[in-house]
C-alpha cells in the first residue's frame, strides 16, 4: 500500500503505472503485479503521471482510510506500507487507523551521510512516541562497487558512522547495507524486478538477506 500521496512512485517502480483501479461489489480491487502481490496507490487514479496532487491533511487521511477499509485485499500474509519521508499526516493516519489491529513494526531506511541520519533520528523518535516497534535500520546506497574492477567507493561518506553507528546509539538492530548499483535505478525506471534481472549483484544478496531477517522478526 503506497501512502506517499504527493509522490506516488510505486506504480512506476513495479511496472504498472498504466493500470487503473476497478471497483466491484466487494470494493476497490488492487492492481496485481503477481498472483500473490497486490498494490494500491493514488498513482492509479491520476489522469496523468505529471499531475500534481495538492491535498491538505483531511483529504489525505480520507484516502488512506479508504485504502484500508474499501480495498478488497483478500487474505493477506503481509501488508507492507510505503510512507513518504518525514513524520506527517500519512504516518499519523496509519498509526491511528491500525491501532486496534496492531502494527508489527517499522523498517527505517537511511543513506550513510549525517544529513540523512538526522531525519532518521526523528523518525525513530516518532515511532517510539506513538508506540510502534522499530524492527531495525537499513543503510541504502552504502558504497559503490565497480562492476569492472570490483573496488568499492564511498559515494556518501559516513562521517558520523552511518546507519550501523546509529543502530548502536539507539539500541536497534542493523538489518543490513545495500550497496549502490546503477542498475537499481534503471530497473525502477523501466518497472522491472532488479532481483530477477541481476541475481548475482551484491545488492540483490543484501536485499534478500534483509528480507529474510525482517520475516524472522515478524513471523
Amino acid at each position: 500500500m503506497d501512502v506517499d500521496i504527493c509522490g506516488p512512485s510505486i506504480p512506476t517502480i513495479l511496472g504498472i503505472a498504466s493500470e487503473q483501479v476497478h471497483a466491484s461489489s466487494t470494493g476497490w480491487s488492487p492492481i496485481y503485479v503477481q498472483d500473490n502481490f497486490g498494490v494500491m496507490s493514488v498513482g492509479f487514479m491520476l489522469p496523468s503521471s505529471r499531475d500534481a496532487i495538492m491535498w491538505r491533511g483531511p483529504k489525505k487521511n480520507g484516502l488512506i482510510s479508504q485504502f484500508l477499509k474499501d480495498v478488497d485485499w483478500g487474505d493477506l500474509d503481509y501488508l507492507l506500507i510505503d510512507t513518504p519521508p518525514g513524520t506527517s499526516d500519512e504516518h499519523l493516519s496509519i498509526v491511528q487507523y491500525l491501532k486496534e489491529s496492531g502494527i508489527d513494526g517499522a523498517v527505517v531506511i537511511t543513506t550513510p551521510q549525517e544529513v540523512a541520519l538526522q531525519d532518521v533520528r526523528r523518525e525513530i523518535d516518532f515511532c517510539r512516541k506513538v508506540g510502534i516497534r522499530v524492527l531495525g535500520i537499513v543503510e541504502n546506497m552504502s558504497g559503490f562497487v565497480c562492476p569492472n574492477c570490483k573496488n568499492e567507493s564511498q559515494i556518501f561518506k559516513p562521517s558520523t558512522g552511518g546507519a550501523k553507528r546509529l543502530a548502536e546509539e539507539t539500541g536497534l538492530e542493523f538489518l543490513g547495507a545495500v550497496p549502490l548499483d546503477p542498475r537499481i535505478g534503471k530497473s525502477a525506471d523501466f518497472g522491472v524486478s532488479f532481483l530477477d534481472e541481476y541475481p548475482d549483484s551484491p545488492a540483490t544478496t543484501a536485499y534478500l538477506d534483509i528480507i529474510d531477517r525482517i520475516k524472522q522478526l515478524v513471523d
